[in-house]
């Protein structure tokens, strides 16, 4: 009876014992592992944050080295405008100063050799309209003397050889027709002058021209009242100082006489004569008026004008030889006159 009450003790204790162990050594192996899983994340963790706060580090390195390379850039760049524009400060003063050195300094500047070297500049200077030339103007300018001045040639000048058989091509205005230089051929013939150079301005030219210079102020000497559909002409003006845009300005140097058929007063020059003076001084004053720093800042806008409507066979380079001295030049001592001559009907 002991041996049976006995034997299942023993078993007991083994089956009780050996579930216990084995679930407690499972336990402890899937904590470890848990654990070791948690350290190695968080150990990845650690480095990635390192290699990424490495590289932030490496990336705002460069950016501020690319950021001290810009600002020694941009810090020499002003120290060599500094520079550059001390010394072209001083050259404008040694210049002259004002718009006149600045003038003189950007076509470089005055040589009193070639000053000696420079022949007066004379020049034939044509207002086209269409096929005919309204205004003609012989004009010469002298460095040495600082004289200059504008003669008009009235456009009804004969240049024929007969007069009983006189025809309208024999008038100077229709010979531009047969071309420029045939003009020029003219001009200097009925002058006795030998003129190498001209300039032909369209009327196109002349309204960019003045719209280009913000205008020029003017006075007007008469009311003008005239209609011309056929020429597509239409001017209406009163007397007066005024600013005359470049539409204004063509009407202006185009006018003869009223539609009612009045015209300048007698004392100012009747028809052509009184155009042609009105055509002298409105270029006396669009002269002095350019003079100024606006339209020297937009000196390039008033060379593509040029290049693109003005007809001429004078180079830039030889008229920035002159332009030193022209600056200089007063235009209150412009003389200005008309080709004299007798009307002949």
């Amino acid at each position: 009876m002991k041996e049976e009450k006995n034997a299942p003790k023993k078993t007991a204790k083994k089956t009780s014992k050996k579930p216990t162990k084995k679930g407690a050594k499972v336990d402890i192996e899937e904590v470890n592992l848990e654990e070791m899983m948690k350290k190695k994340k968080t150990t990845k963790g650690k480095l990635a944050g390192k290699q990424t706060k490495g590289k932030k580090e490496e990336t705002t390195t460069k950016k501020k080295r690319k950021m001290r390379m810009r600002t020694k850039v941009i810090l020499a760049l002003l120290l060599l405008l500094l520079i550059a524009g001390s010394v072209l400060g001083y050259t404008i003063w040694k210049n002259g100063g004002g718009i006149k050195g600045a003038v003189v300094t950007a076509v470089g500047g005055k040589d009193e050799q070639k000053l000696k070297d420079l022949p007066p500049l004379q020049f034939l200077l044509l207002g086209k309209s269409d096929f005919m030339t309204d205004t003609i103007m012989v004009c010469s300018y002298d460095p040495k003397t600082q004289q200059a001045s504008m003669l008009s040639v009235p456009r009804d000048t004969f240049i024929g050889k007969d007069k009983e058989k006189a025809r309208a091509s024999d008038k100077i205005n229709s010979r531009y027709q047969l071309g420029v230089d045939k003009t020029l051929l003219a001009i200097n013939r009925v002058t006795g002058m030998e003129i190498p150079y001209y300039l032909v301005v369209d009327t196109d030219a002349l309204v960019k021209l003045v719209d280009a210079m913000g205008g020029v102020e003017f006075d007007v000497p008469i009311d003008m009242d005239y209609d011309d559909e056929s020429q597509d002409l239409y001017i209406h003006l009163k007397a007066g100082k005024q600013k005359l845009n470049g539409d204004q300005a063509e009407q202006v140097l185009r006018f003869r006489h009223n539609n009612n058929g009045t015209t300048y007063p007698q004392e100012y020059g009747e028809q052509d004569l009184g155009r042609m003076r009105t055509q002298r001084e409105f270029l006396q004053t669009a002269f002095k008026q350019f003079f100024t720093l606006s339209n020297l800042f937009n000196i390039n806008k008033f060379i593509d004008i040029a290049e693109s409507s003005i007809e001429t066979n004078l180079d830039f380079k030889t008229l920035k030889d002159y332009v030193p001295y022209a600056v200089d030049f007063n235009t209150e001592d412009l003389v200005t006159d008309m080709l004299p001559g007798t009307p002949y009907l």
